[in-house]
């Protein structure tokens, strides 16, 4: 059977994503020697003629004396910042166009990926233990077979050439210097082709391998799959404390709403909710404003202010607050005993302004004890 440790899924594109954010890749050194060293013999076949035209007449220059020189030894100060100059364009060019080729090769194998975190000092790298196992490992063991084997390629390649060739280089002493310099530069450009043709050869491998590497080191085991997907959709007790906060600083907001509130119902210290009905403009009595604790202080002291009637209903007042969102319509299943707590309001009120009896103390109105969430806690407790 196998475990759920083993990693053996494929790396979801939410950790691709973090492998690139920590700055890794697939990066082939084959593929950036090639583009470094073929760069490099571009810009010695393309450069070397008009390079070499000028350092042989500023060889000239400065092999040039008369007697304005003898009488001024400081001018050969300015020919040798002259000289100086020349090679440092040279070099400028050189270094500017094989960095420019390694760095287009390592976007080209593995993307773009800008990221100071590679360079930022990690002191758990300096675990000997772990240091050991990267040793060992499969991709470390396949790059130096890789090594060894480019090794022995290039030294049999080296010797053929060098051994056929040999012979030709040990006669250009007997050649004029111009021709002699032509016959070298082409030995050098052979010599170039076949180190360049083997990099290419072990480039073409070695790509897709650090890639296979790649993800093969990012594999995922089946309870790390299962621990993404839960942060990506939110843990739910996380989830569970932000409702929860967003509740409350609803309700906070919703204290504003108390004064066109039609009553108040109250479980005396914990809970109230404040409910509107307009038989115009609403199809069921609404929500309009709830809270707990000092909240529910504040909702019955603003109530008051405003002469709005504040009832005692604590299962009615526990129900809504459970089951009745802000601003909408309370649930079905409390219709009833919201419409004879109503029906009291307006009895109440018609008394106040002289228009009939004061009514009787408001008997408590039934509520399904399924929608109480006292009365569920306690038969969860009870079940357990």
């Amino acid at each position: 059977m196998e475990s759920s440790q083993e990693k053996s899924l494929p790396a979801s594109e939410r950790k691709l994503q973090k492998a690139r954010e920590d700055g890794q890749g697939a990066r082939s050194r084959d593929l950036s020697h090639l583009a470094i060293l073929g760069a490099g013999a571009a810009c010695m076949l393309l450069l070397a003629p008009q390079l070499m035209d000028r350092m042989q007449w500023a060889m000239s220059q400065q092999l040039a004396f008369n007697a304005a020189t003898v009488m001024a030894p400081g001018t050969m100060l300015s020919r040798l910042q002259d000289m100086v100059i020349v090679g440092l364009v040279a070099s400028t060019v050189f270094a500017t166009l094989t960095s420019a080729a390694g760095l287009i090769s390592a976007i080209g194998a593995g993307g773009w990926i800008l990221s100071a975190k590679p360079i930022t000092p990690q002191f758990n790298r300096l675990n000997p233990i772990s240091g050991l196992a990267n040793l060992f490992s499969k991709q470390q063991m396949a790059n130096v077979a890789k090594m060894v084997l480019m090794t022995a390629i290039l030294t049999y390649v080296a010797w053929k050439f060098l051994g056929n060739s040999l012979e030709t280089v040990a006669m250009l002493v007997l050649q004029p210097s111009p021709l002699a310099i032509r016959q070298i530069a082409d030995w050098l450009t052979s010599g170039m082709s076949l180190l360049l043709l083997v990099v290419f050869l072990a480039a073409l491998v070695d790509v897709p391998l650090q890639a296979f590497f790649f993800k093969e080191r990012l594999k995922m085991s089946h309870e790390e799959v299962k621990q993404e997907h839960k942060e990506s959709d939110g843990n739910p007790h996380t989830k569970g404390r932000i409702r929860q906060k967003q509740r409350e600083i609803a309700d906070r907001a919703s204290v504003g709403a108390v004064p066109k509130a039609d009553f108040v119902v109250m479980n005396p210290t914990h809970y109230a909710v404040a409910l509107k009905y307009d038989e115009k403009t609403m199809s069921a009595p609404q929500v309009i404003s709830r809270g707990t604790d000092l909240i529910a202080m504040k909702i019955r002291d603003v109530a008051k202010e405003h002469n709005v009637p504040v009832l005692q209903s604590p299962m009615l007042a526990r129900a809504l607050y459970a089951h009745a969102e802000l601003d909408q319509a309370i649930p079905a299943t409390l219709y009833t005993a919201v419409a004879q707590v109503l029906a009291y309001v307006y009895r109440l009120k018609a008394a106040l302004r002289g228009e009939g009896r004061m009514p009787d103390s408001l008997v408590e109105p039934f509520v399904p004890p399924e929608l109480d969430p006292l009365n569920r806690t306690t038969v969860q407790g009870a079940a357990v």
